[in-house]
């Protein structure tokens, strides 16, 4: 299984951007806890879903996209498959939660391969990562 998961906003006032995707676009807020060393809100809006990450944007053209996420149960395998076609990967890290390597695909985007710990993650994401 490999899905398009989420797209990740870096956002410089996540109160802010909580608030705007909440009121403006009826988003629900699934969680909110730190995630890799900084505050991570996970929010669906209607079927889609938006991870926000509490850091400002890094890139001087004012854009908030961080990375598309792709969720799979096969992370190894992906991960080879992605380095022999020639893509820079990181290695996989280990959260408490998910396993995820990070990519550069064409045009510097950034896909982030993981794969979630159903064990490990609180009921509440659970359904939200649809395991």
């Amino acid at each position: 299984m490999i899905n398009l998961h989420h797209a990740h906003l870096m956002a410089s006032g996540i109160d802010a951007i909580v608030a705007f995707w909440r009121d403006g676009f009826g988003a629900r807020v699934v969680h909110d806890d730190v995630f890799a060393g900084a505050r991570n809100v996970f929010l669906t809006v209607g079927a889609g879903r938006i991870h926000l990450y509490d850091q400002p944007p890094r890139s001087t053209d004012r854009s908030t996209a961080h990375h598309l996420g792709i969720q799979t149960d096969e992370l190894e395998t992906v991960v080879e498959r992605l380095r022999a076609m020639g893509v820079s990967v990181t290695e996989i890290r280990r959260e408490p939660t998910a396993r995820h390597a990070m990519a550069e695909g064409p045009d510097r985007l950034l896909p982030e391969i993981f794969q979630p710990d159903p064990e490990a993650l609180p009921p509440e994401l659970r359904t939200h990562f649809a395991l």
